[in-house]
């Protein structure tokens, strides 16, 4: 499974960069916002972070803006995926996009259907949101599932991108199903290395160490 961290945050993404933990970014128009940033120079700088790929979302609504806006960002590296929505202008805009060579994410997906669609129109991610569809007490893992199962019985080649993470148990669920990749804030990334037990087992070998008097260096 590939991780991606869901943020602009450029310290962040370093950070777990270099922990060795981040295969990709995706970012969306709030997560610019909360950067403060231009969208332009903060993807651009993602870009020289991570060599993995880097997901830039247009903002237009219309067929013939959004393919003019994902070719803009397109330019910004090699490594950016032009990011667009779920809708019918997204899906031909997706579809125009893709023939031209470009990778492409069709985010804002909550039914197998508009997975189905996204794969026909040859996108390279599709991004079900886990948590938003447990908001409205459906379970999103399903969702999961469902495309798992759709995607398998057609060997189609798009990547399920599991998005809206909100827990560790989400990464775990979506692993078992086998989704090829999620995307999740950096500090739900961190949370998966921590265990109550561990800190309690190192607790005792650091206080038996430091008993015994042990040094290796």
């Amino acid at each position: 499974m590939k991780f991606f961290v869901d943020t602009a945050d450029v310290d962040a993404i370093r950070e777990l960069n270099d922990l060795g933990f981040v295969d990709g970014v995706t970012t969306n128009p709030s997560l610019i916002k909360k950067s403060g940033r231009d969208i332009l120079e903060v993807t651009k700088e993602i870009c020289e972070i991570v060599d993995g790929p880097v997901s830039a979302e247009v903002v237009a609504l219309e067929y013939d803006a959004m393919v003019a806006e994902g070719r803009k960002l397109a330019q910004i590296a090699d490594n950016v995926v032009i990011k667009l929505p779920l809708t019918l202008d997204g899906l031909k805009a997706c579809k125009t996009l893709a023939s031209e060579g470009h990778k492409i994410n069709v985010t804002l997906c909550f039914s197998a259907n508009q997975a189905l669609l996204a794969a026909k129109a040859g996108a390279t991610f599709i991004s079900p949101f886990i948590g938003r569809l447990d908001d409205i007490n459906l379970d999103g893992v399903d969702l999961i599932e469902d495309i798992r199962t759709i995607y398998d019985n057609y060997g189609y080649e798009t990547e399920i991108l599991a998005a809206s993470i909100r827990t560790v148990n989400h990464i775990t669920e979506c692993a078992k199903i086998g989704a090829d990749v999620i995307t999740a804030p950096a500090n739900v990334i961190k949370a998966m290395a921590s265990h109550v037990l561990t800190d309690k087992g190192l607790a005792q070998f650091v206080k038996d160490a430091e008993d015994a008097g042990i040094k290796i260096v």
